[in-house]
């Protein structure tokens, strides 16, 4: 259990433990990496029913390729340097409250009817005025509720007390 949480310990201070600069400024030898594409979670019923405007509503077959994808990925030996996911992550979205993307470098969002869209600014480069940050979302069963940290504030002080009280509740 240790070992697991350590794993999600290797970013801090704007640097990724497993890519350190004095280690990967100069080449050493060839290496691999794993890209993945497209899970594209509801799109199979609806490709299925030939209805890829509706249908997305089922996302079983979707989870289970994914879930295939992680298993495989983690069996490999040697390991991968990295893995990185790319295209659409999402097709149909049943019963979902909200969407949170990126891309934008700043925040922002809206709402279309009950769907709440949230854009969240980047950990890199910012083309607004927000400070490199994450969003942090709690799920309760009642509701979500997000906001948006500067890394700065994270690092130092962690999550509001507010926002930890939600989870505790659970």
């Amino acid at each position: 259990m240790a070992e697991e949480r350590d794993m999600f310990l290797r970013a801090r201070g704007r640097t990724l433990s497993a890519f350190r600069e004095d280690d990967e400024c100069q080449w050493k030898a060839p290496f691999y990496f794993i890209q993945g594409a497209d899970p594209q979670f509801g799109l199979m019923k609806a490709w299925a029913i030939g209805d890829c405007g509706n249908g997305g509503d089922e996302w079983e077959e979707e989870i289970k390729l994914t879930e295939q994808a992680v298993q495989a990925i983690n069996q490999l030996n040697p390991k991968p340097k990295f893995f990185v996911l790319c295209g659409d992550l999402i097709h149909g979205m049943p019963g979902i409250k909200a969407v949170f993307s990126g891309h934008y470098h700043r925040n922002a969002g809206g709402y279309y009817k009950d769907l709440e869209m949230v854009v969240s600014s980047a950990i890199g480069c910012q083309l607004g005025e927000d400070t490199h940050g994450l969003r942090v979302v709690i799920v309760t069963a009642e509701k979500i509720v997000h906001k948006y940290c500067s890394l700065n504030d994270l690092s130092s002080q962690g999550i509001e007390k507010e926002l930890m009280d939600l989870i505790k509740q659970n």
